[in-house]
């Protein structure tokens, strides 16, 4: 077999810069040299004999094969990891990583409190928190990225049948208002009420904001006639909004669980409409999984989970099992 013609460190160079669009900026993220950064770059073109970039505009632009190298070079990176997590296991959790995703709310308000458990039981296990939309999560899953993902949305139809999608807990998305509004005053608020409040939202291309407005319109609801008096991009500075009398607004009851035992925000129940979601977990069963995803998926997330959680979650554990044997057995008939 001839050499190889680049090296791990050149291909993580490589993805650097195409990540950060600018060798300055790939040389700042990697804490090296541009310098360094350049000479790596032209040693590897020369290795290859192929230009990697296209120096004539002002941002660092792919080649054809620049781009061919970087999808290849980004799965052996990510094979890579799963190697030495694999032999980190060894170490029975007295180190490794363990790598755990979420969409927007879950990794704001949920995720915390389970890596904070996990912690106290794994001192040792570093733990990483990648916090991104529901498509961009799943295909971090997808591609072995990230070990384990907490998500509200629905997995790309793409991804389906690649992802174990597994139903996990009931999320109530409340409607809030300032805990000094006249509607605050009553037990429940009528469908006709809505149609009075000022609203504070999300993009309307975020994934609850798409639940609410089916719901709502499931209801009975001409969510067009609500009045959105502005949209933000985050659930902190919704409720900051609302806080400061700004308008109401419908977030996950997770989020606001600080909020209603101060007495600061109000929780407005509406009669006749109940607006829940439904969170997974989204594996990907036919890649490696640490000891430490296996901890956390069996002693974490069953804390948080509605009832119906622990008979697919047994099942999830058996495929685990089947996959490390048949793992197992191709790697003895290799030998």
């Amino acid at each position: 077999m001839a050499e190889i013609p680049f090296s791990l460190d050149q291909l993580r160079i490589l993805k650097a810069i195409a990540d950060e669009g600018s060798f300055k900026r790939a040389a700042d993220s990697l804490y090296v040299s541009q310098p360094a950064i350049s000479l790596q770059i032209q040693n590897l073109e020369k290795q290859l004999t192929v230009p990697l970039f296209d120096r004539g505009g002002r941002k660092a632009q792919l080649t054809e094969a620049g781009n061919l190298l970087l999808a290849y070079g980004e799965k052996i990176i990510t094979l890579c990891q799963e190697t030495c997590r694999a032999i980190e296991d060894l170490q029975n959790l007295q180190g490794g990583t363990l790598i755990v995703g979420a969409s927007q709310t879950t990794g704001t308000y949920l995720l915390p409190r389970m890596i904070g458990l996990f912690h106290q039981k794994y001192p040792y296990v570093s733990v990483q928190l990648q916090v991104h939309s529901t498509r961009r999560t799943s295909w971090a899953v997808a591609n072995g990225q990230v070990d384990l993902a907490i998500i509200g949305g629905e997995v790309p139809s793409e991804l389906q049948d690649v992802l174990e999608i597994i139903p996990y807990a009931e999320d109530e998305l409340a409607l809030i208002i300032p805990s000094n509004h006249p509607f605050a005053e009553q037990e429940t608020i009528a469908k006709d009420d809505l149609y009075h409040l000022n609203y504070i939202t999300l993009d309307s291309q975020s994934t609850i904001r798409k639940v609410i407005d089916q719901v709502l319109t499931r209801s009975g609801i001409n969510t067009n006639d609500l009045k959105v008096e502005m949209e933000l991009n985050s659930i902190e500075a919704i409720k900051n909004a609302v806080l400061s009398g700004l308008g109401a607004s419908f977030v996950s009851i997770t989020a606001i669980e600080k909020e209603l035992k101060m007495g600061v925000l109000h929780r407005a129940p509406i009669e006749g409409v109940e607006i829940r979601r439904t969170l997974s977990v989204i594996v990907n069963s036919n890649r490696y999984r640490s000891k430490a995803a296996e901890a956390f998926i069996k002693e974490i997330l069953p804390q948080f989970s509605t009832e119906n959680y622990n008979q697919s979650l047994e099942k999830l554990s058996q495929e685990n099992q089947v996959f490390l044997e048949k793992t197992e057995v191709e790697i003895a008939e290799d030998v």
